[in-house]
């Protein structure tokens, strides 16, 4: 039980980044990084040694996702408003070039519809094959390639727009 353990510790960066990638929310993206590592190690038993386990957690965090948008549109969402006093600064060491080209990557992804977004996050920003990339999202490899492409070349596109 104890390697498992360090292993998906050591996938923590690439479950936040597609946490972000899911929820479009940083705080959201916490809660839904914590949820799966719940979830993950609460159901270790069940991952079969031999297989992807970052595939298996990418799933349980897809899924677990779902749920929450689930729950909150049950909920016709509960959430209190932010207060009006709170803003978040920007610091000014973050106007550095690579975190302003990351933003804008960030946002040109955010326009891209979810079927497109999950396709790019799991095969371009997490390194999945396009066969773990289906499997996570229980699509046919030859739609995931499709996603994968539509949602490519329209990143090209709207990044070239900024440059």
């Amino acid at each position: 039980m104890e390697p498992i353990r360090r292993q998906i510790v050591d996938l923590l960066p690439r479950l936040r980044r597609f946490a972000r990638v899911l929820a479009r929310d940083s705080a959201d993206a916490d809660d839904l990084v914590q949820t799966t590592l719940e979830r993950a190690l609460s159901r270790a038993g069940q991952w079969a040694p031999g297989t992807r386990l970052d595939s298996w957690t990418f799933r349980i965090m897809k899924n677990a996702w779902i749920d929450e948008t689930r729950a909150r549109s049950r909920r016709a969402k509960v959430f209190a408003p932010d207060e009006d006093g709170e803003t978040v600064g920007f610091d000014g060491g973050a106007a550095m070039q690579a975190r302003l080209e990351a933003a804008e990557v960030e946002r040109a992804m955010a326009r891209l519809p979810e079927d497109q977004r999950l396709a790019v996050a799991l095969v371009l920003v997490e390194g999945l094959s396009y066969k773990d990339a289906a499997e996570v999202l229980e699509i046919p490899p030859g739609t995931l390639t499709s996603r994968l492409v539509r949602g490519r070349a329209a990143l090209i596109s709207q990044l070239e727009k900024v440059h």
